[in-house]
């Protein structure tokens, strides 16, 4: 069993591990360890949805909405604007469904997210050998 130290100590650590590796990620490896992070957000929010933990489950959610939020201000327009803006409103779907799974208490809300970030990160993985070659 872990003491109130080592588990500060293994949060400590994380957060560094986490650290170094946005520092020497390229940005594809970026939105690829937010997408991580989203999954992750949203699996913990449905594990205190679970156990009825109110306040960690909304800030799981929150978390995972300022996550979306960021891979959303990181859409590149210039390309081409048709894309860029069907996935600025699939994101915008995304954190609305979090917001109502939050309030209405909707694990099914919750596992729809997650499948479109799921099916979203599986394109984006797809991709990475071709954006390492350019």
């Amino acid at each position: 069993m872990m003491t109130t130290g080592n588990s500060a100590a293994a949060r400590e650590y994380q957060q560094i591990r986490v650290r170094s590796e946005v520092e020497a990620a390229t940005p594809h490896r970026l939105i690829q360890l937010m997408m991580e992070r989203v999954l992750t957000k949203i699996a913990m929010a449905r594990g205190h949805m679970e156990r009825e933990s109110v306040a960690e489950k909304g800030a799981h959610i929150g978390d995972a909405i300022d996550i979306i939020s960021g891979l959303q201000a990181s859409l590149n327009h210039k390309p081409d604007k048709k894309i860029a803006g069907n996935f600025n409103a699939l994101y915008e779907y995304m954190m609305t469904r979090l917001t109502e799974a939050n309030f209405k208490n909707n694990a099914a809300m919750l596992d729809e997210v997650a499948g479109l970030m799921r099916e979203l990160k599986e394109a984006w993985d797809a991709i990475a050998s071709e954006v390492s070659e350019q």
